[in-house]
């Protein structure tokens, strides 16, 4: 999706809204190209899929009203780590996210529970990895470095490359130029965009010294 080229290859969900223990789901198998559509009965899990792909680029589910804090599975034994990772694959690299939501978890000594923070860390091709803690506003190192490689926010990743049952319809009535700036970035067309404004410009300009030489 998007002008980067990105790919999912392999999802792994634990603990994560329905899915009590961990559950891998190898998207290689869906091949380079194409629209997938997933599909199931009600209840089966569908959204899930997306809250953990989002989940694990951007540390926010795909429903705009679903907060992080309620991602960890009530079904799951406390003992089970809640968490999303994701291999993708962009501009021809391959890279990895690991990102888990806060929970409560058992404590490693004594009895009753801990939070576990949320965190983040991407793992990059060149070996680095880029890390996010807590759940403020600021966006963490691994987020801001998901976006640069998408060439999308959240809230475009979801309107365009993620489309959430009835969210669709949201881009069909979105604003002219609200959808003019989508597409923009997903097909890497700010340059013409430039190249146009400057013409523009360049155009009026000429324009105004030719009605200055005519009122001359």
């Amino acid at each position: 999706t998007g002008g980067a080229g990105m790919r999912p290859t392999k999802l792994t969900i634990s603990a994560f809204g329905p899915y009590a223990g961990q559950v891998e789901l190898n998207l290689d198998k869906l091949g380079r190209e194409g629209l997938y559509v997933i599909c199931g009965d009600t209840g089966a899990g569908k959204t899930t899929i997306f809250d953990a792909i989002t989940f694990a680029l951007f540390g926010k589910a795909s429903g705009k009203h679903v907060r992080a804090e309620l991602l960890r599975s009530k079904y799951a034994l406390p003992e089970t780590p809640t968490f999303v990772e994701l291999a993708f694959r962009c501009r021809g690299q391959d890279y990895r996210i690991r990102r888990n939501p806060r929970y409560d978890r058992p404590k490693v000594r004594g009895s009753g529970t801990t939070p576990q923070e949320q965190s983040a860390e991407l793992y990059c091709p060149d070996g680095s990895v880029l890390t996010g803690k807590g759940s403020a506003p600021k966006k963490d190192r691994a987020t801001e470095a998901v976006e640069e490689l998408l060439g999308l926010s959240f809230e475009q990743f979801v309107q365009v490359a993620m489309i959430a049952q009835g969210e669709f319809r949201q881009l069909l009535l979105a604003e002219t130029k609200e959808r003019q700036k989508i597409f923009r970035e997903i097909f890497q067309t700010r340059y013409y965009q430039l190249f146009q404004d400057r013409v523009k410009s360049e155009a009026a300009a000429l324009e105004q010294t030719c009605q200055k030489a005519r009122d001359s």
